[in-house]
This record gives C-alpha cells, structure tokens and sequence, in this order.
C-alpha cells in the first residue's frame, strides 16, 4: 500500500500504523506533530502509575522506543515515505521522556511542551543531521530524542535560573 495521504482505512490495516499514527492523532488535518506530542502526556500517566520510580520509567520508555523503531519502519514503508509527518509516534516517547524530567506542575509541563516542540521544529545541530541521514524506523525515533535530550537540558536550564 503506498499512499501519501493516510486515512482511517491505512490505521487500521496494521497495528504498526495505528502505534507510529499515535492511535489517529497523525492523522489531524493541521500540525500532527504537535497533535500527536500531547499523548505524550497519557503516555507519561501511564508510565507513572506502573514505575514510580525514575529508573524504571526509562526502561518502559526505551522499551516505547523499541516498539516505535518497528511501528514506525512498517509505517513508512507502506506509505513509501520513511519519515511521512503523520508519524506521531516518535514526538510521543519523546514528549514523555522529557516529562520525566519535569517537574509535577502544569506551568513546567507546558513549558517541556513548547520547548520540546520548538528543538524538534528548529532542529539545531546535530538533530537535523540524523534527521537527513537516518531514515528508517531508527532514524525517525532518534532525532526527536535528540530534541527531548535538548529540551531537557533547556529546561533544566531554566530551572536553575528561577
């Protein structure tokens, strides 16, 4: 199946489509990316409420990144775009990891959001570098980390300034 505009039918072929399209938030009309990043708030619920504990949620989260690699791999391939910007999954995992470094107030959490979205739209070095070379389901998980890990550092940043 190669189509460049995904629809309900294309999320629902496979579970790999419904995972990389953030379960329908990929395909909003305007701004998927930025759609799709707000279930990284679920995401992070979830991962609290089963690991308290912030080693654990790193490794529920490595394991989220994992998933994403082939979700999003068998997404792209089927669409015949590796990196198609309904791809959502990738800013999900993302967005939770930076929560994880948040702290526990919707002021901080909105500022992760706007960081977190700007580093991944801006792509400062070197994530637009992995971003161009590094097109398979890997690639695609890895240059929104990259975002998150700036983020995080952003946010940490300001931390200690207030």
């Amino acid at each position: 199946m190669t189509t460049s505009r995904p629809d309900l039918g294309f999320l629902f072929a496979h579970p790999a489509h419904l995972i990389a399209f953030g379960f329908g938030t990929g395909l909003a009309p305007r701004a998927p990316g930025t759609v799709g990043t707000l279930l990284g708030l679920p995401l992070f619920w979830a991962i609290v409420s089963v690991a308290p504990d912030r080693p654990n949620q790193i490794i529920l989260l490595i394991a989220a990144f994992l998933l994403g690699i082939w979700a999003c791999a068998r997404a792209g391939r089927a669409l015949g775009v590796p990196d198609h910007g309904g791809i959502v999954w990738d800013e999900i995992v993302a967005f939770a990891l930076v929560l994880v470094f948040t702290p526990p107030a919707w002021a901080w959490v909105a500022i992760a959001f706007a960081l977190f979205r700007l580093f991944d739209i801006l792509k400062p070095w070197p994530i637009r570098l992995a971003d161009r070379r590094l097109k398979n389901g890997f690639g695609v998980m890895f240059d929104d980390m990259l975002a998150a890990l700036y983020a995080i550092a952003a946010l940490k940043g300001l931390q200690w300034l207030v």
